[in-house]
């Protein structure tokens, strides 16, 4: 039978009351604005559609967030209101955690913890962390989600279709279809906290080479769909390491990059969230690597198409670079519109072709990225807009995401080295059998 949690109908109905008031009231208005031929007025409908979403808990609030990231998934003044969510929610009280504790782990849940704190250390967008300890005396977090988190995913995917359908109207230049899909099968995913748990060994896995960074390990006695207790990584904000000496700086970069980007060639597995609140840095300088919900899991094609197109930029080599783009599964690419995409693909590999020790961006302008992403949709709504492959919605999430570490940073590295190095065995075969065999051992699905 299905846990009395899982997706419902009433829940989605109270949900869909609490979010479609509010995003209707601004689809109406910018309707009207259209058909009475009056100007937009994108700022105030952006931070009216921030206040909306800012006030719920759960997966709306994330994918605000995800979509501020996406060159052209928004307009400007939609994108920074967007981004200014804070993915830190209110927790919820002690009575709410007794009764989800006892939900998971049954009416004596005390008994299995020495000790149990009553105030969450961290509270997001679908759960909340409670620090504990072991009987033995290790330290343990506890990963609680919020109830009813099926239907406000199940409510919330429905209603980003309708903010998406809203900004079509407006600007066609990116077919949003798979990028809802995309969106809607990582959040059906990160509710499944035992999935979570196999992404953890998983990472434990694929990194147990590289003792700069380091992943939990799963207590699983402890630990159902909706509760994943795991032993306590200590450590700091990175922005705490913001002053530190320039070498203790790009040690931790460098570590950044090894976290995200070794599974990604070696296994075709990539963490799609970099979020600030996802890592913290030990005293050595070492990496924890914390939350796995967000886990991306490609093919072997989709990494090579990467690579290729790495190369056609360091290369100027215009034939390949239209091979990678139809190896994603762009078709009827015209010569213009490879041109509009270049653009963005230049400022991406920009810093990898570029064979020196350097800031990962020189051009000094915190708003840089943003211009050159909206140069970028401009050509592509001028040349009649393109449909982006799935798979780029955490590609280009996780490279802005690691670039805003690296700025914070001010990490001086030579990217270019780094990048060939990584890639310089690369071997698509290699990486497929790879990936078949870590994600066996465990249990993880393949590529979506």
């Amino acid at each position: 039978m299905p846990n009395r949690e899982d997706d419902r109908l009433s829940g989605r109905v109270r949900r869909y009351a609490r979010v479609g008031t509010s995003v209707g009231g601004i689809a109406a208005r910018m309707a009207g604005q259209r058909y009475l031929g009056l100007p937009a007025d994108r700022e105030r409908n952006a931070e009216d559609l921030k206040r909306a979403l800012g006030g719920l808990k759960g997966p709306l609030m994330k994918v605000a967030q995800l979509l501020s990231t996406i060159p052209g998934g928004l307009p400007d003044e939609y994108a920074e209101a967007l981004g200014a969510l804070q993915s830190r929610a209110p927790a919820m009280g002690w009575s709410f955690v007794k009764r989800r504790m006892a939900a998971e782990l049954g009416p004596d849940w005390r008994s299995a913890f020495a000790d149990f704190e009553t105030e969450a250390v961290a509270a997001a967008s679908l759960g909340q962390v409670h620090r504990a300890t072991a009987h033995d005396g290790r330290a343990l977090a506890c990963k609680l989600q919020y109830p009813d988190m099926a239907s406000a995913v199940a409510a919330d995917i429905r209603q980003l279709k309708l903010i998406f359908a809203v900004y079509a109207r407006y600007d066609p230049a990116i077919e949003t279809g798979e990028i809802h899909a995309e969106i809607a099968a990582r959040l059906r995913e990160e509710l499944d906290y035992e999935r979570e748990a196999r992404h953890m060994a998983l990472y434990g896995e694929m990194l147990r080479d590289n003792p700069g960074v380091h992943m939990p390990v799963v207590e699983a006695g402890l630990s159902t769909r909706r509760l994943l207790t795991m032993n306590w990584l200590e450590g700091a904000a990175l922005l705490d390491f913001k002053e530190a000496p320039a070498e203790q700086r790009n040690a931790i970069a460098r570590h950044m990059f090894d976290a995200w980007y070794v599974p990604l060639y070696r296994y075709g597995v990539l963490h799609g969230d970099p979020h600030l609140g996802n890592y913290t840095v030990r005293e050595d300088g070492t990496v924890n690597l914390l939350d796995y919900g967000c886990i991306r899991v490609f093919e072997s094609r989709f990494v090579q198409g990467i690579i290729d197109l790495y190369r056609a930029v360091r290369d100027d080599d215009r034939d390949l670079a239209v091979h990678a783009y139809e190896t994603w599964g762009f078709s009827d690419l015209s010569n213009e519109m490879v041109d509009a995409l270049n653009i963005w693909a230049h400022y991406i590999y920009g810093p990898l072709i570029d064979d020196r020790t350097r800031l990962i961006d020189e051009s000094g302008n915190a708003r840089y990225g943003g211009a050159v992403a909206a140069k970028t949709h401009r050509e592509i709504r001028r040349l009649g807009g393109v449909t982006p492959p799935r798979e780029f919605v955490l590609i280009d999430r996780s490279a802005i995401g690691l670039g805003s570490v690296y700025l914070h940073l001010k990490a001086e590295l030579n990217w270019h080295r780094l990048y060939e190095e990584l890639i310089a065995d690369f071997d698509a075969a290699r990486l497929t059998r790879r990936q078949a065999a870590a994600l066996e051992n465990c249990g993880v699905p393949e590529a979506a």
